[in-house]
């Protein structure tokens, strides 16, 4: 059996090789500042992302983008806050999901899905 945690992580694997083969570049992963955590800092033609990696094997209860909640999306605001500070990001910032299904012969499907919330900075 499969564990949650590799499962998590062999989603980042996909995430970034799919996100490297749509032309970004990989700025940081598992970014971390005490609790606050950034899955994948990518970023494309000047522009930021953020993404956040979902991950869950087939027939899970739950779709990867069903997991995205209220308090979710504050984390990710309060994680993003934190990292453009630190790291003086400039220009255009995007959160993004990056969904991913794993099947049991371990091919899987993606979902790259943009501007997943708005905030007024």
């Amino acid at each position: 059996m499969v564990s949650t945690i590799q499962t998590g992580r062999r989603g980042e694997d996909i995430a970034v090789e799919y996100l490297r083969g749509e032309g970004f570049l990989i700025a940081a992963r598992n970014w971390r500042c005490g609790r606050y955590e950034i899955d994948i800092v990518a970023q494309r033609d000047g522009v930021t992302h953020l993404v956040e990696v979902k991950t869950r094997r087939a027939g899970a209860m739950l779709s990867p983008e069903a997991t995205i909640t209220r308090q979710k999306i504050a984390a990710m605001h309060r994680a993003a806050s934190a990292y453009l500070a630190q790291r003086r990001v400039v220009g255009e910032v995007e959160f993004d999901l990056l969904a991913v299904d794993v099947f049991p012969d371990e091919s899987c499907d993606v979902r790259f899905i943009r501007n997943i919330a708005e905030f007024g900075w």
